[in-house]
């Protein structure tokens, strides 16, 4: 006997349920960024060397990536909302880590609880999906995928309010007590859906996968101080490799895969997660550029000699426009495809490199190109989600936009490597120290745009689809929970 079919939740509920998810979501964001602007005085703080300090950044990007995909199968076999709240308590116990203490051992073990958190962003848009009336759908999960932008641009300049003024252990009580506000409006406003996905969850394929990440992340972020030809950077790519085939071949023969390779690999599927890649890396660049050059001392001829906060502020609006394009990413998405849609964000962020490439020299051309950027990645951030749930069954959404949100995160991943081997390498002296020349920037900004360009490229592959109906996702949803999708099954279980 057949499921009924869930009904849509009424709209002051779903209004309520797509703030509460977003809320989620921006604050998981702000975790991620919470401690750029403490990372040049931990070594001060806590006795530790750069390097150590350095991993209070890497290890949440390992954790990060590897509970992602892994969450969001687990979600879509046993429950999101239960593996939301999950999500949201290590976020909560991490936190409560790095406030208690200064050892930087607690602090990397904190760090990395905390970045299992970034699974909550997929299984919100899973839920949305689940949820919602088919009207509100393209436009909540545009918002959901956006948050990771928008925490990005609020958590940097408020990170840098409490390192200047307060004690810095004060934003991770901060942090822990936004998780549990999380959890409390998650159990007061969060349904859990009926639909799961059949079989039983695949332990080595978790394993397989998450060895892969670490073996890459890991040479990818440590390469530019280990050496990329020294044998530890060489020897965890080619590991990465050699896991991935063997990991691989396992998942093509196992019933009940952790990533179902013949669905990721249609194109619809494929060409949308390495666009994923090419935007996250053009995304990055902008974070990672901006903040840094406007606090370069007015000596090298371009810094403006800014303060940590002001540098954090530069990314505000471009925070702001990603919560206003949202909804107008879902109407190009609803009118004319997320390819179209997709396109149009990968072109917008070429040109905000290009307006940075020619107006890098004063404060507020700096914020506008940064701006522009943060305007196509919303739209991109947006449609990114949409073109997934096209392409992969409803069962299996948190999964898919796990593994596309982790695409993202790898993008990021050697953005910061190639960024940090560029403005490292291309320096002068100045007042008795060594600075990034103005040229290193220009290089970072051209190398975003040509990334932004290939993901352009990339999308024009994609298989061409009609624009989609507004309420084609909450027919999906409909279509396949009345063919039997039950909590411990899928279709026609």
């Amino acid at each position: 006997m057949s499921e009924a079919t869930p009904q849509p939740a009424p709209a002051p509920r779903a209004r309520f349920l797509v703030a509460v998810l977003a809320f989620c979501g921006v604050v998981v964001a702000v975790m991620q960024t919470l401690v750029v602007p403490l990372l040049p005085h931990i070594p001060q703080l806590t006795g530790a060397t750069p390097t150590a300090a350095s991993w209070l950044v890497t290890v949440t990007l390992l954790t990060g990536a590897v509970c992602t995909p892994v969450l969001g199968r687990v979600g879509d076999m046993y429950g999101k909302r239960r593996v939301l709240l999950a999500s949201l308590g290590v976020l909560v116990a991490g936190s409560v880590l790095c406030a208690v203490s200064s050892q930087i051992a607690v602090l990397i073990a904190g760090r990395a609880l905390q970045g299992a958190a970034l699974a909550v962003v997929p299984l919100g848009i899973s839920i949305m999906r689940d949820e919602l009336p088919p009207v509100r759908v393209l436009p909540s999960i545009g918002l959901m995928s956006s948050t990771l932008g928008i925490g990005a641009a609020i958590g940097l300049p408020v990170a840098a309010l409490v390192v200047e003024h307060y004690d810095w252990h004060t934003m991770f009580w901060a942090s822990a007590g936004l998780g549990l506000l999380d959890m409390v409006l998650v159990l007061l406003v969060i349904p859990e859906s009926p639909v799961r996905s059949r079989g039983r969850f695949d332990a080595p394929g978790a394993l397989g996968l998450s060895a892969a990440l670490v073996s890459l992340l890991l040479a990818v972020t440590q390469g530019g101080s280990w050496g990329w030809t020294s044998v530890r950077t060489l020897g965890l790519l080619a590991l990465a490799v050699l896991i991935g085939l063997v990991w691989g071949a396992y998942e093509l023969r196992t019933t009940s895969p952790m990533v179902d390779l013949r669905v990721s690999s249609k194109p619809a599927v494929l060409l949308t997660n390495v666009a994923a890649l090419l935007i996250g890396f053009a995304f990055y660049a902008n974070s990672l550029s901006t903040a840094q050059m406007v606090q370069e001392p007015k000596a090298t001829g371009y810094g403006l000699g800014a303060s940590i906060v002001v540098s954090g502020l530069c990314l505000l609006p471009g925070g702001l426009a990603m919560v206003a394009l949202s909804p107008v990413s879902a109407r190009i998405s609803a009118k004319y495809g997320p390819k179209t849609a997709l396109a149009l964000a990968a072109a917008i962020l070429a040109v905000g490199y290009v307006v940075r490439f020619f107006t890098s020299h004063q404060f507020w051309t700096i914020i506008l190109g940064a701006t522009v950027v943060a305007a196509g990645t919303a739209i991109a951030y947006s449609a990114l989600p949409a073109l997934v749930m096209r392409a992969v069954p409803v069962s299996e959404t948190g999964a898919a936009n796990g593994l596309n949100t982790l695409m993202r995160s790898v993008g990021q991943a050697f953005c910061s490597a190639v960024v940090a081997a560029v403005l490292a390498n291309v320096t002068f002296q100045v007042d008795g120290r060594t600075a990034p020349t103005l040229h290193a920037y220009l290089l970072v900004f051209l190398i975003a745009a040509g990334a932004a360009l290939l993901a352009l490229a990339v999308t024009l592959c994609l298989p061409r689809q009609r624009p989609t109906a507004p309420g084609t996702v909450g027919r999906d949803r409909a279509r396949v929970t009345s063919a039997g999708v039950r909590p411990g099954g899928r279709e026609g279980a």
